[in-house]
């Protein structure tokens, strides 16, 4: 009898989880470390939602030695009681049934970040242990799972462990009361660890991408103080987030540039009707019209440089590819500031010209939240916010803002309106400037091939994808150059030193000096926000620069130019980095024999070639030519190293990460001196740039 009991009750509670073990990347997305990340914020998240419901102001996560983790929360606590539908306690029905929990109907959470109530129970069926304790009333209650299912471990000696023997419930579920509490006290505790039968080899929770979302939490909760410490490895790691100023802190830690306007703080709400399918006492599902209120808080600035950081979350879930509240914050912003231009347009000589959205957003730095109930999304990823009445609230609440900050008496808000309109008007004469310079440079037919500049050395082949521009440091290797090259498809382009540093220069300096502009003319797809890669006349760009410091400096200033202006070549993998060798080492072989040549790139390469040589008593040249330049080559030596494909080695340019990258960028080249200092001391700042060369 007892094994009938078993097996039905067994059935009934993992009737949904086995789908979930069957299926994980439904419900994770994936099993290798992202799905493991996954998991471990929806338990996170749970208790974010309780402290944007004013429950509960500090979370702590430990990640522990043995592969487990916990977190802690001092919120309301997950219900204790019978529930009535199931006759479950409320901690079972929360970890072993789906869509079960407070965020829907319009319960417990007016606004959260978890919406499909499978969260927890997700994170319970995919773990091989998973142990609750929640302070209520007074008292400490627990709970034990093995892989979805409750029971009780037998944990000889204390300590906890997944390999623990393990009996499951029979007839009825346990909540053990294991301690008691000061009758105030509640809080939920929840340690797991994860299911290794489901998750790949080497899935392992990645402690920055922890600390970032962490970051970006407290960022978005003002006041809620979450601590991490990772306990794995031999020096343990702890850091705690909190930030009283919510999201004007974070639009501060965001700007990649010096300030233009202060950070201004817009916030306003809005009511919409909706119809949504309400489920019945009676089971049915019945239409109903519901009036939601949606509240926003924006908070943004511009600063002197170009990049535009926008950031934009619905109940702090972050929605990377925008939506109806994004299309409303620029909708807005386009309408309001358009009408400001045309106000002042005999101030500002801006003529019929309109302005263009990425002349608004250029220089901006801005974080937009919105919240409001059960918001829908497109697609299961949440990344794209679909609830229509949205935009007209967003937009709204932008206009009323605006327009109030613009009419203030007080003179910083005056002068930084005007520095704005100043900022955002240059920019849309740029962007003209930049349009009307790309419509020069399409690739010229035989008639009109002498608008290209004259010292470009083109190549015969009109076959784009495999040909090559290869910008030559000086005139010295240039000659070089023209015998080593093969002329079909290598065309050259030489440099006279160092080119404008682009990270400092503004648009228009950029494109009245003669080299940069002789570059984005050649290649002749463009430059900055209107760059067609599909224009390229060229399938490879290949920097050659001298082996020494100022190559490098020369190929830095380079790639900053491509980085900033004609970023899809290298996103497209199409810029590469000649490696000339260091070295030519001549082998003499006795007798009649042609002596050997060996190129070195490297004085370790360099060093242990010499100690082959001596091993094997082999004799040669002394002293070794040592390469200071392209120009040193002759053509022969050049072409076999660098420029015959056969035989050259190139480094293809990557960018791993566009933000780490533009952050690099700016610490290397940008205006800010003491930052350089401290990284070229510390001497391993390019361990940590993340671009791959």
């Amino acid at each position: 009898m007892a094994s009938s009991d078993y097996s039905a009750r067994h059935l009934s509670v993992l009737e949904g989880l086995e789908a979930v073990r069957k299926r994980p990347g439904m419900y994770i997305g994936s099993t290798d470390a992202r799905g493991l990340m996954h998991c471990l914020w929806e338990i996170i998240d749970n208790s974010v939602d309780e402290a944007l419901g004013g429950h509960g102001s500090q979370i702590s996560v430990i990640l522990h030695a043995d592969d487990s983790v916990e977190v802690h929360d001092r919120a309301r606590g997950i219900p204790v009681d019978i529930e009535p539908k199931t006759g479950l306690s409320g901690v079972e029905v929360v970890f072993t049934k789906l869509h079960a929990g407070g965020k829907f109907g319009s319960g417990s959470y007016a606004a959260s970040g978890g919406l499909h109530g499978v969260g927890a129970s997700v994170v319970n069926a995919l773990s091989e242990r998973l142990d609750v304790e929640v302070d209520r009333d007074g008292k400490t209650y627990a709970m034990s799972f093995h892989r979805g299912e409750p029971g009780n471990f037998d944990d000889k000696g204390g300590e906890k462990t997944p390999d623990a023997p393990f009996a499951p419930f029979v007839s009825g579920s346990e909540l053990r009361v294991v301690g008691k509490v000061a009758k105030g006290k509640t809080g939920t505790r929840i340690r797991y660890w994860a299911d290794r039968q489901i998750f790949t080899k080497g899935a392992d929770f990645q402690t920055e991408e922890l600390f970032s979302r962490a970051r970006q939490t407290a960022f978005l909760v003002p006041g809620l103080s979450i601590d991490i410490a990772d306990n794995r490895g031999e020096t343990p790691t702890s850091e705690t987030f909190s930030f009283a100023g919510g999201i004007s802190e974070f639009v501060d830690y965001l700007s990649p540039d010096a300030p233009l306007t202060e950070t201004w703080r817009m916030q306003g709400s809005g009511t919409f009707t909706e119809t949504v399918p309400v489920l019945q006492p009676t089971g049915a599902m019945v239409p109903t019209e519901l009036t939601r209120d949606c509240e926003v808080d924006i908070a943004l600035r511009w600063g002197t440089g170009y990049e535009t950081v926008l950031k934009s979350f619905v109940n702090i879930i972050a929605t990377p590819k925008g939506g109806t509240h994004q299309a409303g914050f620029e909708q807005g912003l386009m309408k309001f500031l358009r009408a400001e231009v045309e106000k002042n347009a005999r101030r500002l000589k801006v003529g019929n010209d309109k302005l263009d959205k990425d002349d608004i957003l250029a220089g901006m730095t801005a974080v937009l939240t919105v919240r409001l109930p059960e918001p829908q999304f497109e697609g299961q990823t949440k990344e794209i916010l679909g609830t229509p009445a949205v935009r007209a609230i967003v937009a709204s609440v932008i206009a009323k803002t605006m327009a109030e900050r613009f009419a203030s008496p007080k003179r910083d808000d005056k002068a930084q309106s005007a520095l704005l309109l100043d900022k955002i008007v240059a920019e849309m004469k740029s962007r003209i400037s930049a349009r009307t310079h790309k419509e020069t440079q399409r690739r010229k037919n035989a008639l009109e091939s002498s608008s290209l500049p004259a010292k470009l050395v083109d190549c015969r082949s009109s076959d784009v994808l495999n040909s090559e521009l290869m910008i030559v440091e000086g005139d010295s290797a240039l000659g070089t150059a023209k015998l080593a090259r093969d002329s079909e498809y290598q065309a050259l382009l030489p440099i006279r030193g160092k080119i404008l540093n682009v990270q400092k220069a503004s648009v228009s300096d950029m494109l009245s000096n003669a080299e940069c502009a002789s570059i984005i003319q050649v290649i002749g797809a463009g430059s900055g926000r209107s760059f067609d890669i599909t224009q390229a006349r060229y399938g490879k760009v290949i920097i050659m620069s001298d082996a020494d410091v100022d190559g490098a400096h020369i190929r830095t200033l380079l790639l900053t130019l491509f980085f900033r202006y004609m970023r899809p070549m290298i996103e497209e993998g199409r810029v590469f980095a000649a490696v000339p060798p260091l070295h030519r080492v001549i082998v003499m072989n006795p007798g009649s024999k042609p002596n050997e040549t060996i190129y070195t790139y490297s004085e370790k390469e360099l060093e242990g070639v010499l100690a082959g040589l001596k091993k094997q008593n082999k004799r040669y040249q002394d002293p070794i030519q040592r390469y200071k330049g392209l120009g040193e080559m002759d053509a022969d030596q050049l072409s076999s190293t660098t420029m015959d494909r056969r035989y050259r080695t190139l480094r293809r340019v990557r960018v791993d990460d566009a933000e780490d990258a533009a952050r690099v960028f700016e610490l290397l080249m940008g205006n800010d001196v003491a930052p350089r200092k401290e990284f070229i001391i510390a001497g391993d700042g390019f361990d940590r740039a993340r671009i791959d060369m």
